[in-house]
Protein backbone atom coordinates (compact mmCIF):
# COMPACT_ATOMS: atom_id res chain seq x y z
CA UNK A 1 0.00 0.00 0.00
CA UNK A 2 2.86 2.35 0.85
CA UNK A 3 3.44 1.91 -3.00
CA UNK A 4 -0.05 3.29 -4.57
CA UNK A 5 0.56 5.71 -1.80
CA UNK A 6 3.62 7.15 -3.16
CA UNK A 7 2.09 7.01 -6.98
CA UNK A 8 -1.22 8.72 -5.81
CA UNK A 9 0.76 11.22 -4.19
CA UNK A 10 3.44 11.73 -7.41
CA UNK A 11 0.41 11.64 -9.58
CA UNK A 12 -1.61 13.63 -7.93
CA UNK A 13 1.14 16.45 -7.87
CA UNK A 14 1.92 15.94 -11.42
CA UNK A 15 -1.62 16.54 -12.42
CA UNK A 16 -1.54 19.54 -10.71
CA UNK A 17 1.41 21.35 -12.15
CA UNK A 18 0.45 20.06 -15.86
CA UNK A 19 -3.08 21.75 -15.62
CA UNK A 20 -1.25 24.71 -14.27
CA UNK A 21 1.35 24.54 -17.07
CA UNK A 22 -1.42 23.75 -19.76
CA UNK A 23 -3.33 26.32 -18.74
CA UNK A 24 -0.72 28.90 -18.96
CA UNK A 25 0.13 28.04 -22.43
CA UNK A 26 -3.10 27.48 -24.08
CA UNK A 27 -3.93 30.93 -22.51
CA UNK A 28 -0.60 32.08 -24.43
CA UNK A 29 -2.21 30.83 -27.62
CA UNK A 30 -5.61 32.10 -27.22
CA UNK A 31 -4.02 35.51 -26.98
CA UNK A 32 -1.52 34.66 -29.81
CA UNK A 33 -4.72 33.98 -32.10
CA UNK A 34 -5.99 37.13 -30.99
CA UNK A 35 -9.11 35.55 -28.52
CA UNK A 36 -10.23 38.53 -26.73
CA UNK A 37 -9.41 38.11 -23.21
CA UNK A 38 -11.96 38.14 -21.29
CA UNK A 39 -13.21 34.94 -23.74
CA UNK A 40 -9.99 33.47 -22.70
CA UNK A 41 -10.39 34.27 -19.04
CA UNK A 42 -13.93 32.52 -18.82
CA UNK A 43 -12.96 29.32 -21.02
CA UNK A 44 -9.27 28.63 -20.94
CA UNK A 45 -8.65 30.00 -17.27
CA UNK A 46 -11.96 29.06 -15.90
CA UNK A 47 -11.56 25.77 -17.34
CA UNK A 48 -7.95 25.76 -15.68
CA UNK A 49 -8.05 25.60 -11.89
CA UNK A 50 -10.68 22.96 -12.31
CA UNK A 51 -8.92 20.74 -14.89
CA UNK A 52 -7.29 18.22 -12.55
CA UNK A 53 -10.74 17.47 -11.32
CA UNK A 54 -11.84 17.12 -14.74
CA UNK A 55 -8.81 15.23 -16.29
CA UNK A 56 -9.69 12.58 -12.90
CA UNK A 57 -13.28 12.24 -13.34
CA UNK A 58 -12.94 11.55 -17.32
CA UNK A 59 -10.57 9.02 -16.34
CA UNK A 60 -12.41 7.62 -13.68
CA UNK A 61 -15.43 7.09 -15.79
CA UNK A 62 -13.32 4.96 -18.71
CA UNK A 63 -11.40 3.12 -15.75
CA UNK A 64 -14.87 2.18 -14.42
CA UNK A 65 -14.81 3.72 -10.99
CA UNK A 66 -17.20 6.78 -12.24
CA UNK A 67 -17.77 7.03 -7.99
CA UNK A 68 -14.81 9.16 -7.79
CA UNK A 69 -16.36 11.87 -10.03
CA UNK A 70 -19.27 11.93 -7.21
CA UNK A 71 -17.02 12.49 -4.48
CA UNK A 72 -13.86 14.50 -6.05
CA UNK A 73 -16.98 17.05 -7.33
CA UNK A 74 -18.89 16.98 -4.26
CA UNK A 75 -15.99 16.82 -1.67
CA UNK A 76 -14.18 19.80 -3.93
CA UNK A 77 -16.83 21.54 -3.85
CA UNK A 78 -17.22 21.50 -0.32
CA UNK A 79 -13.16 21.42 0.09
CA UNK A 80 -13.37 25.33 -1.98
CA UNK A 81 -15.68 26.45 0.19
CA UNK A 82 -15.19 25.26 4.03
CA UNK A 83 -10.77 24.83 3.50
CA UNK A 84 -10.38 27.60 1.61
CA UNK A 85 -12.45 31.01 2.26
CA UNK A 86 -12.05 29.43 5.66
CA UNK A 87 -8.50 30.35 5.17
CA UNK A 88 -8.93 33.45 2.84
CA UNK A 89 -10.93 34.56 5.91
CA UNK A 90 -8.24 33.90 8.41
CA UNK A 91 -5.53 35.61 6.50
CA UNK A 92 -7.13 38.58 4.77
CA UNK A 93 -8.61 39.21 8.85
CA UNK A 94 -11.63 41.33 7.29
CA UNK A 95 -12.03 41.25 3.68
CA UNK A 96 -14.14 43.74 2.19
CA UNK A 97 -16.12 42.34 -1.12
CA UNK A 98 -16.98 45.53 -3.17
CA UNK A 99 -18.33 43.96 -6.51
CA UNK A 100 -22.00 43.06 -6.03
CA UNK A 101 -22.17 39.01 -6.04
CA UNK A 102 -26.17 39.24 -5.62
CA UNK A 103 -26.05 40.32 -9.45
CA UNK A 104 -26.05 37.24 -11.09
CA UNK A 105 -23.06 35.27 -9.48
CA UNK A 106 -24.59 33.78 -6.13
CA UNK A 107 -27.83 32.68 -7.87
CA UNK A 108 -26.04 30.64 -10.64
CA UNK A 109 -24.15 29.03 -8.05
CA UNK A 110 -26.82 28.39 -6.03
CA UNK A 111 -28.43 26.90 -8.91
CA UNK A 112 -25.72 24.74 -9.97
CA UNK A 113 -25.09 23.47 -6.12
CA UNK A 114 -29.86 22.44 -6.30
CA UNK A 115 -29.34 21.28 -9.81
CA UNK A 116 -26.17 18.79 -8.94
CA UNK A 117 -28.68 18.12 -5.86
CA UNK A 118 -31.87 17.12 -7.84
CA UNK A 119 -29.77 15.19 -10.78
CA UNK A 120 -27.85 13.16 -8.94
CA UNK A 121 -30.14 12.64 -5.32
CA UNK A 122 -31.56 9.17 -7.32
CA UNK A 123 -27.83 7.21 -7.25
CA UNK A 124 -26.87 8.29 -11.04
CA UNK A 125 -25.78 11.04 -13.35
CA UNK A 126 -26.74 9.91 -16.78
CA UNK A 127 -26.11 11.23 -20.59
CA UNK A 128 -29.46 12.94 -20.06
CA UNK A 129 -28.30 14.58 -16.84
CA UNK A 130 -25.04 15.55 -18.28
CA UNK A 131 -26.76 17.33 -20.92
CA UNK A 132 -28.55 19.41 -18.78
CA UNK A 133 -25.47 20.86 -16.50
CA UNK A 134 -24.10 21.44 -20.21
CA UNK A 135 -26.63 23.94 -20.58
CA UNK A 136 -26.19 25.39 -17.21
CA UNK A 137 -22.23 25.38 -18.12
CA UNK A 138 -22.91 27.08 -21.70
CA UNK A 139 -25.26 29.82 -19.43
CA UNK A 140 -22.84 30.68 -17.00
CA UNK A 141 -19.62 31.15 -19.40
CA UNK A 142 -22.33 33.29 -21.55
CA UNK A 143 -22.82 35.31 -18.62
CA UNK A 144 -19.11 35.58 -17.31
CA UNK A 145 -18.52 36.33 -21.20
CA UNK A 146 -20.81 39.09 -21.49
CA UNK A 147 -20.30 40.81 -17.69
CA UNK A 148 -16.64 40.99 -18.78
CA UNK A 149 -15.33 44.83 -19.53
CA UNK A 150 -12.15 43.76 -21.47
CA UNK A 151 -13.71 43.35 -25.20
CA UNK A 152 -10.46 44.27 -27.18
CA UNK A 153 -8.25 41.01 -28.42
CA UNK A 154 -3.80 41.83 -28.45
CA UNK A 155 -1.84 39.58 -30.08
CA UNK A 156 0.76 37.68 -28.21
CA UNK A 157 3.57 35.59 -28.58
CA UNK A 158 3.50 32.14 -28.80
CA UNK A 159 6.60 30.35 -29.70
CA UNK A 160 8.12 26.36 -30.19
CA UNK A 161 8.81 26.27 -26.33
CA UNK A 162 5.30 27.14 -25.52
CA UNK A 163 3.63 24.64 -28.24
CA UNK A 164 6.05 22.04 -26.75
CA UNK A 165 4.83 22.96 -22.95
CA UNK A 166 0.97 23.09 -24.48
CA UNK A 167 2.17 19.11 -26.05
CA UNK A 168 3.85 17.57 -23.11
CA UNK A 169 1.40 19.05 -20.20
CA UNK A 170 -1.62 17.77 -21.96
CA UNK A 171 0.37 14.41 -22.16
CA UNK A 172 1.05 14.18 -18.35
CA UNK A 173 -2.12 15.36 -17.70
CA UNK A 174 -3.38 12.21 -19.45
CA UNK A 175 -0.88 10.04 -17.73
CA UNK A 176 -0.99 11.62 -14.02
CA UNK A 177 -5.16 11.54 -14.30
CA UNK A 178 -4.45 7.30 -14.76
CA UNK A 179 -2.36 6.91 -12.55
CA UNK A 180 -4.40 8.89 -9.87
CA UNK A 181 -7.22 6.82 -10.43
CA UNK A 182 -5.55 3.54 -10.70
CA UNK A 183 -3.82 4.39 -7.07
CA UNK A 184 -7.20 5.33 -5.22
CA UNK A 185 -8.86 2.48 -6.76
CA UNK A 186 -5.74 0.01 -4.87
CA UNK A 187 -5.61 2.59 -1.75
CA UNK A 188 -9.38 2.30 -1.20
CA UNK A 189 -9.37 -1.40 -1.74
CA UNK A 190 -6.22 -1.88 1.14
CA UNK A 191 -8.02 0.37 3.18
CA UNK A 192 -11.44 -1.31 2.90
CA UNK A 193 -13.46 2.30 2.04
CA UNK A 194 -15.40 3.16 -0.89
CA UNK A 195 -13.40 4.91 -3.36
CA UNK A 196 -15.73 8.02 -3.02
CA UNK A 197 -14.63 8.14 0.74
CA UNK A 198 -10.94 8.46 -0.81
CA UNK A 199 -11.89 11.08 -3.91
CA UNK A 200 -14.34 13.08 -1.45
CA UNK A 201 -11.01 13.84 1.51
CA UNK A 202 -7.87 13.19 -0.74
CA UNK A 203 -8.32 13.72 -4.19
CA UNK A 204 -10.97 16.55 -3.47
CA UNK A 205 -7.74 18.62 -1.48
CA UNK A 206 -5.33 17.63 -4.08
CA UNK A 207 -7.01 19.02 -6.91
CA UNK A 208 -8.37 21.82 -4.86
CA UNK A 209 -4.43 23.14 -4.60
CA UNK A 210 -4.47 25.28 -7.61
CA UNK A 211 -7.73 27.10 -6.14
CA UNK A 212 -6.12 27.44 -2.42
CA UNK A 213 -2.69 28.83 -4.11
CA UNK A 214 -4.92 31.30 -6.27
CA UNK A 215 -6.96 32.27 -3.50
CA UNK A 216 -4.39 32.78 -0.48
CA UNK A 217 -2.22 34.97 -2.84
CA UNK A 218 -5.29 37.35 -3.78
CA UNK A 219 -6.13 37.30 0.13
CA UNK A 220 -2.59 38.52 0.94
CA UNK A 221 -2.88 41.10 -1.43
CA UNK A 222 -6.17 42.23 -0.82
CA UNK A 223 -8.16 41.70 -4.10
CA UNK A 224 -11.17 39.85 -2.74
CA UNK A 225 -12.75 39.32 -5.29
CA UNK A 226 -10.28 37.69 -7.34
CA UNK A 227 -10.27 35.02 -3.46
CA UNK A 228 -14.54 34.83 -3.79
CA UNK A 229 -14.71 34.88 -7.52
CA UNK A 230 -12.41 32.18 -7.92
CA UNK A 231 -14.02 29.64 -5.78
CA UNK A 232 -17.12 30.84 -7.03
CA UNK A 233 -16.39 30.24 -10.54
CA UNK A 234 -14.31 26.81 -9.65
CA UNK A 235 -17.60 25.35 -7.78
CA UNK A 236 -20.04 26.44 -10.91
CA UNK A 237 -17.72 24.86 -12.99
CA UNK A 238 -17.63 21.66 -11.08
CA UNK A 239 -21.41 20.89 -10.51
CA UNK A 240 -22.04 21.82 -14.11
CA UNK A 241 -18.54 20.67 -16.29
CA UNK A 242 -16.93 18.49 -14.37
CA UNK A 243 -19.70 16.20 -13.87
CA UNK A 244 -21.61 16.99 -16.99
CA UNK A 245 -18.82 16.05 -19.23
CA UNK A 246 -17.85 12.53 -17.54
CA UNK A 247 -21.48 11.27 -17.83
CA UNK A 248 -21.34 11.75 -21.59
CA UNK A 249 -19.01 9.01 -21.78
CA UNK A 250 -20.59 6.74 -19.06
CA UNK A 251 -23.49 7.15 -16.27
CA UNK A 252 -21.41 8.34 -13.39
CA UNK A 253 -22.72 6.64 -10.13
CA UNK A 254 -23.66 8.72 -6.57
CA UNK A 255 -23.08 6.21 -3.85
CA UNK A 256 -25.23 6.45 -0.90
CA UNK A 257 -22.56 7.90 1.14
CA UNK A 258 -22.34 10.95 -0.99
CA UNK A 259 -25.70 11.31 -1.56
CA UNK A 260 -27.05 10.83 1.89
CA UNK A 261 -24.51 13.04 3.57
CA UNK A 262 -21.75 14.87 1.28
CA UNK A 263 -23.94 15.57 -1.59
CA UNK A 264 -26.84 17.76 0.89
CA UNK A 265 -23.57 18.78 3.10
CA UNK A 266 -22.49 20.87 -0.06
CA UNK A 267 -25.56 22.63 -0.42
CA UNK A 268 -25.54 23.81 3.01
CA UNK A 269 -22.07 24.86 2.39
CA UNK A 270 -23.57 26.93 -0.73
CA UNK A 271 -25.85 28.31 1.34
CA UNK A 272 -23.75 29.48 3.92
CA UNK A 273 -21.33 30.94 1.59
CA UNK A 274 -24.96 32.86 -0.05
CA UNK A 275 -25.48 34.22 3.30
CA UNK A 276 -22.21 35.48 4.54
CA UNK A 277 -21.60 37.09 1.30
CA UNK A 278 -24.92 39.40 2.06
CA UNK A 279 -23.02 41.94 4.09
CA UNK A 280 -19.80 41.88 1.79
CA UNK A 281 -17.55 41.28 4.54
CA UNK A 282 -15.74 38.39 5.32
CA UNK A 283 -13.77 38.05 8.66
CA UNK A 284 -11.46 35.89 10.61
CA UNK A 285 -13.97 34.17 13.01
CA UNK A 286 -16.46 33.60 10.06
CA UNK A 287 -13.43 32.10 8.34
CA UNK A 288 -12.59 30.21 11.70
CA UNK A 289 -16.19 28.74 11.45
CA UNK A 290 -16.13 27.58 7.92
CA UNK A 291 -12.84 25.56 8.98
CA UNK A 292 -15.08 23.82 11.88
CA UNK A 293 -16.89 22.61 9.21
CA UNK A 294 -14.24 21.34 6.97
CA UNK A 295 -13.14 19.47 10.05
CA UNK A 296 -16.57 17.82 10.80
CA UNK A 297 -17.02 16.60 6.98
CA UNK A 298 -13.71 15.27 7.14
CA UNK A 299 -14.35 13.51 10.68
CA UNK A 300 -17.71 12.42 9.61
CA UNK A 301 -16.34 10.94 6.14
CA UNK A 302 -13.54 9.01 7.45
CA UNK A 303 -15.90 7.40 10.20
CA UNK A 304 -14.55 9.30 13.21
CA UNK A 305 -17.70 11.39 14.30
Amino acid sequence: MIFWFAVFAVSLAVLVKSSDHFTRSAEKLGIRLGLPHFIVGVTIVAVGTSLPELASSIAAVFAGSSEIVAGNVVGSNITNIFLIIGLVGIAGRRIDISYDLLKVDLPLLMASAFMLLILAYDGSFTIFDGLIALVGLVIYLGYAATSSKDVHGERGTFGVVDGAVLAGSAILIYLSAEYTVRSVVEISQALGVGTEIVAATVVAFGTSLPELSVSMVAARRRKAEIAIGNVLGSNVFNSFGVTGIPALFGTVIFPETITSFALPFMVVATLLYFFMTQDRQLTCWEGGMLLTFYAFYLGRMVGVL
